[in-house]
Protein backbone atom coordinates (compact mmCIF):
# COMPACT_ATOMS: atom_id res chain seq x y z
CA UNK A 1 0.00 0.00 0.00
CA UNK A 2 1.39 3.10 -0.56
CA UNK A 3 1.92 6.31 1.88
CA UNK A 4 -1.32 8.00 2.90
CA UNK A 5 0.64 10.89 2.03
CA UNK A 6 -0.28 10.18 -2.26
CA UNK A 7 -3.59 11.38 -0.59
CA UNK A 8 -5.36 13.01 -3.04
CA UNK A 9 -4.63 10.25 -5.24
CA UNK A 10 -3.50 11.45 -8.69
CA UNK A 11 -6.11 12.84 -10.99
CA UNK A 12 -5.12 11.74 -14.40
CA UNK A 13 -5.10 8.29 -13.27
CA UNK A 14 -8.62 8.16 -11.48
CA UNK A 15 -9.94 10.32 -14.87
CA UNK A 16 -8.71 7.68 -17.39
CA UNK A 17 -9.94 4.88 -15.06
CA UNK A 18 -13.39 6.46 -14.81
CA UNK A 19 -13.51 7.00 -18.97
CA UNK A 20 -12.20 3.61 -19.49
CA UNK A 21 -15.71 2.56 -17.65
CA UNK A 22 -17.74 4.48 -19.52
CA UNK A 23 -19.23 6.23 -16.16
CA UNK A 24 -21.27 9.48 -17.48
CA UNK A 25 -21.53 10.31 -14.17
CA UNK A 26 -20.13 8.53 -10.83
CA UNK A 27 -22.77 10.22 -9.11
CA UNK A 28 -25.20 7.87 -11.48
CA UNK A 29 -23.22 4.82 -11.25
CA UNK A 30 -25.05 2.03 -9.60
CA UNK A 31 -23.02 -0.02 -6.26
CA UNK A 32 -21.59 -2.67 -8.25
CA UNK A 33 -20.61 -0.13 -10.84
CA UNK A 34 -18.41 1.86 -7.90
CA UNK A 35 -16.82 -1.00 -7.11
CA UNK A 36 -15.70 -1.91 -9.92
CA UNK A 37 -14.77 1.13 -10.76
CA UNK A 38 -12.78 1.85 -7.24
CA UNK A 39 -10.84 -1.71 -7.70
CA UNK A 40 -9.28 -0.86 -10.34
CA UNK A 41 -8.28 2.52 -9.05
CA UNK A 42 -6.76 0.33 -5.95
CA UNK A 43 -5.32 -2.17 -8.21
CA UNK A 44 -3.24 0.40 -10.30
CA UNK A 45 -2.53 2.94 -7.59
CA UNK A 46 -1.94 0.44 -4.75
CA UNK A 47 -3.96 2.57 -2.62
CA UNK A 48 -6.45 0.89 -0.13
CA UNK A 49 -9.52 2.78 -0.29
CA UNK A 50 -11.85 3.37 2.34
CA UNK A 51 -14.44 1.47 1.43
CA UNK A 52 -18.31 2.42 2.21
CA UNK A 53 -20.19 2.01 -1.20
CA UNK A 54 -21.48 -1.33 -0.72
CA UNK A 55 -23.31 -3.23 2.24
CA UNK A 56 -21.46 -6.09 2.75
CA UNK A 57 -20.77 -7.72 6.11
CA UNK A 58 -17.33 -7.21 7.99
CA UNK A 59 -17.65 -10.12 10.48
CA UNK A 60 -16.55 -13.79 10.25
CA UNK A 61 -19.93 -16.38 9.94
CA UNK A 62 -21.15 -18.56 12.73
CA UNK A 63 -18.97 -21.34 13.22
CA UNK A 64 -22.29 -23.55 13.59
CA UNK A 65 -22.91 -22.37 9.85
CA UNK A 66 -19.94 -23.88 8.35
CA UNK A 67 -20.01 -26.98 10.37
CA UNK A 68 -23.95 -27.15 9.05
CA UNK A 69 -22.58 -26.85 5.58
CA UNK A 70 -19.79 -28.85 6.38
CA UNK A 71 -21.72 -32.05 8.08
CA UNK A 72 -24.48 -31.58 4.55
CA UNK A 73 -21.78 -31.98 1.89
CA UNK A 74 -19.84 -34.89 4.00
CA UNK A 75 -23.88 -36.52 3.63
CA UNK A 76 -23.60 -35.97 -0.18
CA UNK A 77 -26.42 -33.08 -0.70
CA UNK A 78 -24.45 -31.28 -3.19
CA UNK A 79 -25.96 -33.79 -5.71
CA UNK A 80 -29.29 -33.39 -4.86
CA UNK A 81 -31.87 -30.76 -5.96
CA UNK A 82 -33.23 -29.88 -2.59
CA UNK A 83 -37.40 -29.40 -2.35
CA UNK A 84 -38.20 -25.70 -3.87
CA UNK A 85 -39.92 -24.60 -1.05
CA UNK A 86 -37.12 -25.76 1.19
CA UNK A 87 -36.00 -28.86 3.42
CA UNK A 88 -38.68 -29.25 5.94
CA UNK A 89 -36.38 -29.17 9.14
CA UNK A 90 -35.67 -25.58 8.22
CA UNK A 91 -39.13 -24.49 7.59
CA UNK A 92 -39.99 -25.78 11.11
CA UNK A 93 -36.76 -23.71 12.28
CA UNK A 94 -37.90 -20.41 10.75
CA UNK A 95 -41.21 -20.47 11.50
CA UNK A 96 -39.84 -20.87 15.12
CA UNK A 97 -37.53 -18.02 15.12
CA UNK A 98 -40.14 -15.51 13.68
CA UNK A 99 -42.13 -16.79 16.74
CA UNK A 100 -39.24 -16.25 19.07
CA UNK A 101 -38.13 -13.47 17.96
CA UNK A 102 -40.94 -11.22 16.21
CA UNK A 103 -43.73 -13.02 18.19
CA UNK A 104 -46.01 -14.02 14.64
CA UNK A 105 -47.02 -17.07 14.60
CA UNK A 106 -46.57 -18.40 10.78
CA UNK A 107 -47.08 -21.51 8.89
CA UNK A 108 -43.97 -23.63 8.14
CA UNK A 109 -45.49 -23.89 4.91
CA UNK A 110 -45.95 -20.17 4.52
CA UNK A 111 -41.69 -20.15 5.59
CA UNK A 112 -39.73 -20.58 2.70
CA UNK A 113 -35.61 -20.20 2.04
CA UNK A 114 -34.66 -18.47 -1.11
CA UNK A 115 -31.25 -17.41 -2.75
CA UNK A 116 -31.02 -14.47 -0.67
CA UNK A 117 -33.64 -11.69 -0.02
CA UNK A 118 -33.07 -10.15 -3.04
CA UNK A 119 -34.70 -13.71 -4.79
CA UNK A 120 -37.37 -13.38 -2.50
CA UNK A 121 -38.31 -9.14 -3.53
CA UNK A 122 -37.92 -10.49 -7.02
CA UNK A 123 -40.29 -13.61 -6.63
CA UNK A 124 -42.49 -11.50 -4.18
CA UNK A 125 -43.01 -8.64 -6.81
CA UNK A 126 -43.70 -11.03 -9.75
CA UNK A 127 -46.71 -12.67 -7.81
CA UNK A 128 -47.96 -9.89 -5.59
CA UNK A 129 -47.89 -7.24 -8.39
CA UNK A 130 -50.06 -8.92 -10.80
CA UNK A 131 -53.11 -10.11 -8.62
CA UNK A 132 -55.36 -7.77 -10.57
CA UNK A 133 -55.42 -6.02 -13.49
CA UNK A 134 -56.03 -2.67 -11.98
CA UNK A 135 -53.68 -2.70 -9.20
CA UNK A 136 -50.32 -3.08 -11.14
CA UNK A 137 -47.85 -1.01 -9.21
CA UNK A 138 -45.83 -0.55 -6.40
CA UNK A 139 -45.00 1.99 -3.90
CA UNK A 140 -41.81 2.16 -2.19
CA UNK A 141 -41.79 4.17 0.52
CA UNK A 142 -37.89 5.56 0.25
CA UNK A 143 -35.18 6.05 0.66
CA UNK A 144 -34.55 2.50 -0.34
CA UNK A 145 -32.53 -0.52 -2.10
CA UNK A 146 -32.09 0.89 -5.69
CA UNK A 147 -31.75 -2.58 -7.15
CA UNK A 148 -35.55 -3.56 -6.47
CA UNK A 149 -36.30 -0.56 -9.00
CA UNK A 150 -34.21 -2.25 -11.24
CA UNK A 151 -36.03 -5.71 -10.58
CA UNK A 152 -39.08 -3.70 -11.62
CA UNK A 153 -38.02 -2.46 -14.73
CA UNK A 154 -36.13 -6.15 -15.73
CA UNK A 155 -40.50 -7.15 -14.84
CA UNK A 156 -42.21 -4.97 -16.97
CA UNK A 157 -43.70 -3.40 -13.31
CA UNK A 158 -44.61 0.19 -12.64
CA UNK A 159 -43.93 1.61 -9.42
CA UNK A 160 -44.18 4.96 -7.45
CA UNK A 161 -42.51 6.32 -4.58
CA UNK A 162 -42.42 8.70 -1.98
CA UNK A 163 -38.79 10.30 0.60
CA UNK A 164 -40.46 9.61 3.66
CA UNK A 165 -38.84 11.58 5.79
CA UNK A 166 -40.94 14.22 5.66
CA UNK A 167 -43.86 12.23 6.26
CA UNK A 168 -43.32 10.20 9.74
CA UNK A 169 -45.96 9.83 12.49
CA UNK A 170 -48.96 11.01 11.65
CA UNK A 171 -48.50 12.93 8.73
CA UNK A 172 -47.38 9.27 6.99
CA UNK A 173 -51.64 8.32 7.07
CA UNK A 174 -52.59 11.27 4.66
CA UNK A 175 -49.29 10.50 2.37
CA UNK A 176 -49.67 6.84 2.05
CA UNK A 177 -53.35 7.30 1.32
CA UNK A 178 -52.92 9.63 -1.37
CA UNK A 179 -51.33 7.23 -3.57
CA UNK A 180 -53.87 4.00 -2.17
CA UNK A 181 -56.81 5.89 -2.91
CA UNK A 182 -55.90 6.13 -6.84
CA UNK A 183 -56.81 2.28 -6.58
CA UNK A 184 -53.33 1.27 -8.36
CA UNK A 185 -51.09 0.49 -5.71
CA UNK A 186 -50.97 -3.06 -5.16
CA UNK A 187 -47.73 -3.28 -2.94
CA UNK A 188 -46.13 -1.45 -0.52
CA UNK A 189 -42.47 -2.24 0.19
CA UNK A 190 -39.97 -0.38 2.53
CA UNK A 191 -36.94 -1.34 4.88
CA UNK A 192 -36.91 -1.43 8.37
CA UNK A 193 -34.16 -0.41 9.74
CA UNK A 194 -33.93 1.62 6.77
CA UNK A 195 -31.43 1.56 4.17
CA UNK A 196 -29.15 4.26 3.11
CA UNK A 197 -30.97 6.26 6.09
CA UNK A 198 -30.77 3.65 9.28
CA UNK A 199 -34.42 5.50 10.12
CA UNK A 200 -36.63 3.16 11.90
CA UNK A 201 -40.37 2.99 11.93
CA UNK A 202 -42.07 2.84 15.53
CA UNK A 203 -45.10 1.22 16.06
CA UNK A 204 -47.79 3.75 15.29
CA UNK A 205 -46.08 4.25 11.84
CA UNK A 206 -46.27 0.46 11.28
CA UNK A 207 -49.98 0.08 12.43
CA UNK A 208 -51.10 3.07 10.05
CA UNK A 209 -49.05 0.92 7.07
CA UNK A 210 -50.49 -2.13 8.12
CA UNK A 211 -54.36 -0.54 8.44
CA UNK A 212 -54.02 1.39 5.21
CA UNK A 213 -52.71 -2.15 3.44
CA UNK A 214 -55.87 -3.80 4.65
CA UNK A 215 -58.64 -1.22 4.05
CA UNK A 216 -56.86 -1.15 0.77
CA UNK A 217 -56.46 -4.53 0.09
CA UNK A 218 -52.86 -3.82 -0.65
CA UNK A 219 -49.51 -6.82 0.16
CA UNK A 220 -46.98 -5.10 1.98
CA UNK A 221 -43.82 -6.36 1.61
CA UNK A 222 -41.63 -5.49 5.01
CA UNK A 223 -37.76 -5.96 4.10
CA UNK A 224 -35.80 -6.77 7.53
CA UNK A 225 -32.59 -7.40 5.74
CA UNK A 226 -31.11 -5.91 9.10
CA UNK A 227 -32.90 -8.04 11.23
CA UNK A 228 -32.37 -6.63 14.97
CA UNK A 229 -29.77 -4.11 14.37
CA UNK A 230 -31.74 -1.26 15.70
CA UNK A 231 -29.20 -1.65 18.61
CA UNK A 232 -31.54 0.73 20.57
CA UNK A 233 -33.72 -2.39 21.85
CA UNK A 234 -32.32 -5.53 22.34
CA UNK A 235 -34.46 -8.29 21.10
CA UNK A 236 -32.05 -11.25 21.58
CA UNK A 237 -33.45 -13.14 24.10
CA UNK A 238 -35.58 -15.63 21.95
CA UNK A 239 -39.53 -16.05 23.00
CA UNK A 240 -38.99 -12.64 25.12
CA UNK A 241 -39.53 -8.84 24.75
CA UNK A 242 -38.77 -6.86 23.23
CA UNK A 243 -39.45 -7.78 19.84
CA UNK A 244 -38.67 -7.58 16.03
CA UNK A 245 -40.60 -4.49 15.13
CA UNK A 246 -43.06 -5.25 12.22
CA UNK A 247 -46.61 -4.08 10.31
CA UNK A 248 -47.27 -8.21 10.79
CA UNK A 249 -48.91 -7.13 13.89
CA UNK A 250 -51.10 -4.64 12.38
CA UNK A 251 -52.75 -6.34 8.72
CA UNK A 252 -52.33 -10.27 7.30
CA UNK A 253 -51.71 -8.85 3.67
CA UNK A 254 -47.55 -8.95 4.28
CA UNK A 255 -44.72 -10.58 2.86
CA UNK A 256 -41.74 -10.44 5.25
CA UNK A 257 -37.98 -10.42 3.66
CA UNK A 258 -35.33 -11.96 5.82
CA UNK A 259 -31.27 -12.07 5.12
CA UNK A 260 -29.05 -14.03 6.73
CA UNK A 261 -26.24 -11.56 4.94
CA UNK A 262 -26.35 -9.26 7.40
CA UNK A 263 -27.47 -10.44 10.46
CA UNK A 264 -25.86 -14.12 10.16
CA UNK A 265 -22.59 -12.99 7.89
CA UNK A 266 -23.77 -15.14 5.19
CA UNK A 267 -23.53 -13.04 2.14
CA UNK A 268 -21.72 -15.19 0.00
CA UNK A 269 -23.94 -18.33 0.31
CA UNK A 270 -27.19 -16.35 -1.09
CA UNK A 271 -29.30 -17.81 1.58
CA UNK A 272 -32.50 -15.72 2.74
CA UNK A 273 -35.82 -16.12 3.89
CA UNK A 274 -39.16 -15.62 2.62
CA UNK A 275 -42.51 -15.51 5.10
CA UNK A 276 -46.09 -15.35 4.25
CA UNK A 277 -48.44 -14.90 6.37
CA UNK A 278 -51.11 -17.96 6.62
CA UNK A 279 -54.06 -15.54 5.59
CA UNK A 280 -51.86 -14.21 2.26
CA UNK A 281 -50.80 -18.08 1.59
CA UNK A 282 -53.98 -19.51 0.99
CA UNK A 283 -55.59 -16.93 -0.08
CA UNK A 284 -56.66 -17.55 -4.21
CA UNK A 285 -56.35 -14.94 -7.01
CA UNK A 286 -58.17 -15.70 -10.14
CA UNK A 287 -55.77 -13.32 -12.12
CA UNK A 288 -52.91 -15.18 -11.33
CA UNK A 289 -54.23 -17.75 -13.73
CA UNK A 290 -52.84 -15.74 -16.35
CA UNK A 291 -49.60 -15.88 -15.22
CA UNK A 292 -49.47 -19.72 -12.74
CA UNK A 293 -50.98 -23.01 -13.15
CA UNK A 294 -52.74 -21.75 -9.83
CA UNK A 295 -54.83 -18.88 -8.14
CA UNK A 296 -53.38 -19.61 -5.18
CA UNK A 297 -50.85 -17.04 -3.74
CA UNK A 298 -48.50 -19.59 -1.82
CA UNK A 299 -48.93 -21.97 -4.45
CA UNK A 300 -48.33 -19.45 -7.15
CA UNK A 301 -45.28 -18.02 -5.24
CA UNK A 302 -43.50 -21.83 -4.82
CA UNK A 303 -44.09 -23.26 -7.92
CA UNK A 304 -44.59 -20.30 -10.03
CA UNK A 305 -42.17 -17.59 -9.55
CA UNK A 306 -39.57 -19.20 -7.25
CA UNK A 307 -39.74 -22.62 -9.59
CA UNK A 308 -38.62 -20.89 -12.42
CA UNK A 309 -35.80 -18.41 -10.55
CA UNK A 310 -33.96 -21.48 -9.27
CA UNK A 311 -34.59 -25.14 -8.86
CA UNK A 312 -34.04 -24.82 -5.22
CA UNK A 313 -31.84 -22.77 -3.06
CA UNK A 314 -28.59 -24.02 -1.56
CA UNK A 315 -28.90 -27.19 -0.33
CA UNK A 316 -26.01 -26.86 1.81
CA UNK A 317 -26.62 -23.74 2.48
CA UNK A 318 -29.64 -24.76 4.23
CA UNK A 319 -28.46 -26.67 6.29
CA UNK A 320 -25.87 -24.10 7.33
CA UNK A 321 -28.56 -21.62 7.78
CA UNK A 322 -30.58 -24.39 10.13
CA UNK A 323 -27.94 -24.93 12.09
CA UNK A 324 -27.44 -21.08 12.84
CA UNK A 325 -31.67 -20.73 13.43
CA UNK A 326 -31.62 -23.61 15.66
CA UNK A 327 -28.64 -22.50 18.50
CA UNK A 328 -30.44 -18.63 18.20
CA UNK A 329 -33.82 -20.45 18.77
CA UNK A 330 -32.50 -22.33 21.64
CA UNK A 331 -30.69 -19.61 23.09
CA UNK A 332 -26.98 -21.28 22.97
CA UNK A 333 -25.67 -18.22 20.12
CA UNK A 334 -26.72 -14.57 20.56
CA UNK A 335 -26.73 -13.27 17.12
CA UNK A 336 -27.08 -9.25 18.11
CA UNK A 337 -24.45 -9.28 20.28
CA UNK A 338 -21.55 -9.89 17.57
CA UNK A 339 -22.95 -7.20 15.15
CA UNK A 340 -22.49 -4.17 17.71
CA UNK A 341 -19.36 -3.68 16.55
CA UNK A 342 -21.04 -1.99 13.57
CA UNK A 343 -22.52 0.48 15.64
CA UNK A 344 -19.11 0.93 17.40
CA UNK A 345 -17.90 1.58 13.76
CA UNK A 346 -20.89 3.74 13.07
CA UNK A 347 -20.03 6.37 16.03
CA UNK A 348 -16.72 7.06 15.69
CA UNK A 349 -16.75 7.10 12.26
CA UNK A 350 -19.80 9.75 12.44
CA UNK A 351 -17.69 12.05 14.98
CA UNK A 352 -14.46 12.06 12.29
CA UNK A 353 -17.00 13.50 9.18
CA UNK A 354 -18.77 15.81 11.40
CA UNK A 355 -15.43 16.88 13.11
CA UNK A 356 -14.12 17.76 9.43
CA UNK A 357 -17.04 20.00 8.37
CA UNK A 358 -19.31 17.33 7.03
CA UNK A 359 -22.66 17.03 8.02
CA UNK A 360 -25.77 14.11 9.15
CA UNK A 361 -28.51 13.71 6.38
CA UNK A 362 -30.82 11.63 7.95
CA UNK A 363 -29.77 12.60 11.60
CA UNK A 364 -33.31 11.99 13.54
CA UNK A 365 -35.57 9.10 13.95
CA UNK A 366 -38.75 11.68 14.34
CA UNK A 367 -37.45 13.29 17.92
CA UNK A 368 -34.47 11.23 18.48
CA UNK A 369 -31.17 11.24 16.67
CA UNK A 370 -30.51 8.41 14.03
CA UNK A 371 -28.82 4.95 16.28
CA UNK A 372 -25.60 3.86 15.46
CA UNK A 373 -26.05 0.86 12.73
CA UNK A 374 -24.66 -0.35 9.16
CA UNK A 375 -24.99 3.05 7.44
CA UNK A 376 -25.44 6.70 7.82
CA UNK A 377 -25.70 9.37 5.56
CA UNK A 378 -23.58 12.67 5.22
CA UNK A 379 -22.92 15.52 2.86
CA UNK A 380 -20.30 19.03 2.96
CA UNK A 381 -21.51 22.28 2.95
CA UNK A 382 -21.72 23.58 -0.83
CA UNK A 383 -21.45 20.63 -2.61
CA UNK A 384 -24.27 18.14 -4.44
CA UNK A 385 -24.03 14.28 -3.43
CA UNK A 386 -22.76 13.48 -7.34
CA UNK A 387 -19.91 16.38 -7.05
CA UNK A 388 -19.08 15.43 -3.50
CA UNK A 389 -19.00 11.51 -4.30
CA UNK A 390 -16.60 12.29 -7.39
CA UNK A 391 -14.12 14.39 -4.90
CA UNK A 392 -14.08 11.95 -1.95
CA UNK A 393 -12.70 9.48 -4.61
CA UNK A 394 -9.78 11.52 -5.03
CA UNK A 395 -9.02 11.06 -1.55
CA UNK A 396 -9.05 7.12 -1.51
CA UNK A 397 -12.98 6.78 -0.11
CA UNK A 398 -15.83 5.54 -1.70
CA UNK A 399 -19.77 6.00 -1.23
CA UNK A 400 -23.26 6.04 -3.21
CA UNK A 401 -25.25 8.76 -4.04
CA UNK A 402 -28.31 9.19 -2.07
CA UNK A 403 -30.58 10.26 -5.29
CA UNK A 404 -29.89 6.70 -6.42
CA UNK A 405 -31.70 5.59 -3.12
CA UNK A 406 -35.13 7.72 -4.19
CA UNK A 407 -34.35 10.36 -1.30
CA UNK A 408 -34.96 13.79 -2.10
CA UNK A 409 -31.77 14.56 -0.03
CA UNK A 410 -29.72 15.23 -4.00
CA UNK A 411 -26.76 16.60 -1.79
CA UNK A 412 -26.11 13.27 0.63
CA UNK A 413 -23.83 10.13 0.49
CA UNK A 414 -24.50 7.03 1.86
CA UNK A 415 -21.54 5.33 3.81
CA UNK A 416 -21.71 1.42 4.73
CA UNK A 417 -19.71 1.19 7.65
CA UNK A 418 -18.79 -2.81 7.46
CA UNK A 419 -15.31 -2.98 5.32
CA UNK A 420 -14.25 -0.10 7.45
CA UNK A 421 -12.32 -1.57 10.32
CA UNK A 422 -11.31 0.39 13.46
CA UNK A 423 -7.67 0.50 12.71
CA UNK A 424 -8.44 2.15 9.82
CA UNK A 425 -9.48 5.42 11.77
CA UNK A 426 -6.30 7.27 11.50
CA UNK A 427 -6.26 6.65 7.77
CA UNK A 428 -9.44 7.70 7.29
CA UNK A 429 -9.18 11.14 9.86
CA UNK A 430 -6.05 11.90 7.65
CA UNK A 431 -8.63 11.49 4.50
CA UNK A 432 -11.39 13.92 5.85
CA UNK A 433 -8.60 16.33 7.00
CA UNK A 434 -6.91 16.86 3.79
CA UNK A 435 -10.51 16.94 2.00
CA UNK A 436 -11.13 19.55 4.76
CA UNK A 437 -8.42 21.86 3.94
CA UNK A 438 -8.41 21.75 -0.17
CA UNK A 439 -12.21 22.24 0.16
CA UNK A 440 -12.39 25.17 2.72
CA UNK A 441 -13.64 27.68 0.04
CA UNK A 442 -16.78 26.18 -0.83
CA UNK A 443 -18.03 26.12 3.22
Amino acid sequence: MNSINQIPIDYQIINRIIRKNGLESIGKSSIREIVKLVNEIEKETGEKFIRMEMGVPGLEPPQEAINGEIEALNNGVASKYPMIDGIEPLKQEISRFIKNFINLSVSPEGCLPTVGAMQASFAAFMVSCRRDPEMDTTLFIDPGFPVQKEQHKVLGLKYENFDVYNHRGDKLRDKLESYLKQGNISTILYSNPNNPSWICFNEKELKIIGELATQYDVVVLEDLAYFGMDFRHDISSPGKPPYQPTVANYTDNYVLLLSSSKSFSLAGERIGMMAISDPLFYRKFPELKRYFSNEGFGYSMIFGALYTLSAGANHSAQYGLLEILKAVNEGRYNFIEGLREYAERAKAMKQLFQKYGFELVYAKDEDQPVSDGFYFTFSFPGMEGRELLKELIYYGISAITLDITGSERTEGLRACVSQVSMNQMDDLEYRLKRFQEDHLNSI
